[in-house]
């Protein structure tokens, strides 16, 4: 493969867990490239270690052993506050569920990123308003979570993904909490961002009719990729 376009690089990613009776090999030599502004799903049942792989791939974990890399930079070598700082600039994260803060209305939690970078509550809104607008939330942006669907939710989660304008934006079972309608707007709401804000979006998922949506998918069972 030509690396001059590669991503992101996680080589021969091995994950193993402690318990009471011994080792638990969650991830067993798992390898995989991402190229700046591609598309994939990773595709497994519930405990194939898919999530495991992305929760590395986006720093929020560390293999047992292996390598990662960023455009070209040893990612395992950062301490953690380089880490942080390289996560909440270059990743976004969207989760099954939404994780909004109760407290803060739509905007105030897509705030929330570039408040940690340290940037002014006026940019910061600005960039916040902006995203809500582009999910179609402008008349939502000063709702509380507790008043909004649950589609909505998900929209001001992927508002907070993105507000940092991220390289790559990882998504772990991002439809798996809504109805079926709602889930088809949402997948529709991630080729729309992929394109227009030239991401790379690896997506983590176990619903086989949105995986096959991507151009490039990969299977895993037991904590490796399978055929």
């Amino acid at each position: 493969m030509n690396n001059a376009n590669v991503f992101m690089k996680a080589t021969n990613i091995h994950k193993s867990y402690s318990h009471a009776t011994g080792e638990l090999e969650v991830l067993r030599g798992v390898s995989l490239e991402i190229k700046e502004g591609e598309a994939l799903a990773i595709l497994g049942s519930s405990g194939a270690g898919k999530s495991t792989l992305l929760q590395i791939m986006g720093t929020l974990d560390r293999p047992t052993s292996g390598e990662l890399t960023c455009e070209g930079r040893d990612l395992l070598a950062m301490n953690d506050d380089e880490i942080s700082q390289f996560r909440n600039a270059e990743m976004g994260f969207v989760f099954q569920f939404h994780h909004l803060l109760s407290e803060f209305n739509a905007v105030e939690n897509v705030m929330i990123p570039c408040r940690v970078a340290g940037e002014s509550p006026k940019l910061a809104r600005e960039k916040a308003l902006h995203l809500l607008e582009f999910m179609g939330l402008a008349e939502r942006a000063h709702h509380f979570p507790n008043q909004l669907s649950g589609g909505e939710l998900q929209r001001v989660a992927i508002a907070r993904s993105l507000v940092r304008q991220p390289k790559i934006l990882f998504a772990d079972e991002p439809t798996g909490n809504l109805d079926s309608q709602t889930s088809g707007k949402i997948q529709e709401l991630f080729f729309r961002l992929k394109e227009e804000m030239k991401l790379a979006l690896v997506i983590v998922t176990h619903d086989l009719t949105f995986a096959t949506r991507f151009p490039k998918v990969y299977r895993m069972k037991d904590g490796s990729w399978f055929s």
